[in-house]
């Protein structure tokens, strides 16, 4: 039995959003949700001020888990939602706190975003 080929991720096609009031990013393809990760606040914050929209330098979020489709799994659409979540956290000055195993293993292969990490539990 031949297994179809699969197109892997575009991030060209991808759009991600964060969705405070659902305490996550979304990630978008088209007119789809393809994938969520979630976040919380650190340090003992109960809420964060106005969703992650609110914070800024030196603020620190937890990262709890990232979740893709299974029809989009396999592809790379995980990284690309983690990678645009690091990149606009790197821009905005916020910390991060990597809860999510998938998170921890792509750090360790992207180096570059290590500086964001504030603590690995």
């Amino acid at each position: 039995m031949t297994r179809p080929v699969v197109a892997p991720a575009d991030p060209a096609l991808a759009c991600v959003e964060d969705n405070p009031s659902h305490s996550r990013y979304d990630l978008w393809v088209g007119d789809e949700l393809v994938g969520i990760l979630g976040y919380r606040a650190a340090d003992g914050v109960t809420e964060l001020p106005a969703g992650v929209g609110g914070l800024g330098d030196g603020d620190v979020i937890a990262l709890m888990h990232t979740v893709v489709k299974e029809d989009f799994g396999g592809r790379g659409w995980a990284a690309v939602l983690v990678r645009e979540v690091l990149e606009e956290s790197r821009v905005r000055g916020i910390r991060v706190r990597p809860v999510c195993t998938y998170l921890r293993r792509y750090l360790g292969a992207h180096p570059e975003y290590l500086p964001l990490v504030d603590d690995w539990d």
